[in-house]
């Protein structure tokens, strides 16, 4: 990785690229400490220690900026809930099925409606924040109908210039734009892990030099595990050969060539996993509302809370919430795979352009072949994000730590975007390198 970057810095456009890119990241952090007027963050950080597993990941994504209720406190999950929103639609309705398939206007297109969405997704949460927060404390002990108006506009604003830099990062950055301003949100959080796990497990004057460096290393190994079993996680996939039979153009015998399909086998990425987190922490948000609570309700969100699982002082069947949770990401992956992938489509198109897989038949023996293999790989990437999610559950509750900003789905969106972005930076140096050979 660093040598790569120190390969890109010595290339003029792509210093320029990295150093643009360097200087939106800034911008983001900045804004990230800038609290909106007339409110305060503290209520919300209160919320937040008392219900982490409500408002926790949001606030890891947010990088701290929801905590203090900054005017990036939306940051850029509007855009992600639209991005899959406007993907999910995509397969619902035909129109935008068209535009779809319709090329790189079909695209602009849909990236113009996803904007729309986006502002009117942060319109919908700000003003939600606004009046749900806004009663217990947070602008004040009598706010004006004003105070509301500032908190959802510049919360709307916030969200829309993240969307912004983004957008920019990705065409005259390094690309990836969006995702790397959710990577710096999350990596801004571990400094504060770093902390945590220092005075919990290396407080040499507690537990001595030993036992310090003993646990010391423990951590650093479960996290260097987990780190290189999501690199192959992210970059495992199965190469389905296709074969192209000649044929005759003119007087020209064409095709006859080979060629591969890669099927990767973490094919939903992390969203399996954002989606199964965000219903499991619904019940916890509209808890928040309710002063009082019975029996049943308190065991009932106690069972849906990651926090109460595998820890000492709860109930045994608290923790198996943990099977729901893991039945919902092996589901949800099955799910987002089946609407981005359509093995129908894929051998259809294989059929037209005269391809085949060798002892297949073209057709839906093609398309039975791709669901088959393609059961197999979603399967194995669920178990392989189940398996990166619990281990920090584990952790937390095995020794009651409480939950950290570095947990499992922060590897997997933080690894998965450094080797995206990696492979771009050195495809860019690769296109510069044939572009010399051809200029000279």
């Amino acid at each position: 990785m660093f040598k790569t970057l120190q390969n890109a810095l010595k290339v003029k456009d792509l210093r320029k690229k990295l150093l643009y890119t360097f200087f939106m990241i800034v911008v983001v952090r900045l804004g990230s400490q800038i609290p909106v007027p007339g409110t305060d963050g503290s209520v919300i950080a209160n919320l937040i220690k008392s219900n982490s597993d409500a408002f926790g990941f949001l606030n890891s994504i947010t990088g701290g900026s929801f905590e203090s209720f900054s005017v990036f406190a939306l940051s850029i999950t509007p855009y992600i809930t639209s991005s899959i929103i406007i993907q999910l639609l995509t397969m619902a309705i035909p129109a935008l099925e068209e535009l779809q398939q319709d090329g790189e206007d079909g695209r602009k297109k849909l990236a113009e409606i996803t904007r729309y969405v986006t502002v009117g997704l942060a319109l919908m949460q700000s003003a939600a924040l606004a009046i749900s927060f806004g009663g217990q404390g947070l602008l004040g002990s009598n706010p004006h109908w004003y105070s509301y108006v500032v908190v959802v506009i510049t919360l709307t604003a916030g969200s829309a210039m993240l969307m912004w830099i983004g957008e920019r990062i990705t065409e005259k950055g390094v690309g990836n734009g969006i995702s790397i301003v959710l990577v710096v949100n999350i990596i801004s959080g571990f400094p504060g892990d770093v902390v945590t796990l220092r005075d919990a497990f290396v407080n040499v004057s507690s537990i001595g030099w030993a036992r310090a460096i003993l646990n010391l290393v423990i951590i650093l190994a479960i996290i260097l595990a987990m780190i290189v079993f999501v690199i192959y996680l992210q970059d495992g996939q199965r190469q389905i050969p296709i074969l192209y039979a000649k044929k005759t153009v003119g007087r020209r015998l064409i095709g006859g060539q080979s060629s591969s399909i890669p099927l990767k086998v973490n094919t939903a990425g992390v969203i399996p996993v954002i989606f199964a987190s965000s219903l499991m922490s619904i019940p916890s948000l509209v808890g928040q509302f309710f002063s009082e609570k019975s029996i049943v309700a308190v065991k009932i969100l106690q069972f849906l809370s990651p926090s109460c699982w595998f820890r000492a002082g709860y109930d045994w069947y608290i923790s198996l919430g943990y099977l729901l949770y893991a039945a919902m990401i092996i589901g949800f992956a099955y799910f987002y795979t089946s609407i981005t992938f359509n093995p129908n489509e894929v051998s259809e198109n294989i059929k037209k352009q005269g391809g085949s897989v060798p002892g297949i038949r073209p057709g839906k023996p093609t398309a039975d072949y791709f669901t088959g293999i393609l059961n197999y790989l979603v399967f194995i990437g669920a178990i392989g994000l189940l398996i990166v999610c619990t281990v920090p559950l584990l952790c937390s509750g095995l020794t009651g730590i409480g939950s950290l900003s570095f947990g499992g789905t922060s590897i997997i969106i933080v690894v998965g975007v450094v080797l995206e972005t990696l492979q771009q930076i050195e495809s860019q140096m690769l296109v510069r390198n044939y572009k010399g050979f051809l200029n000279s």
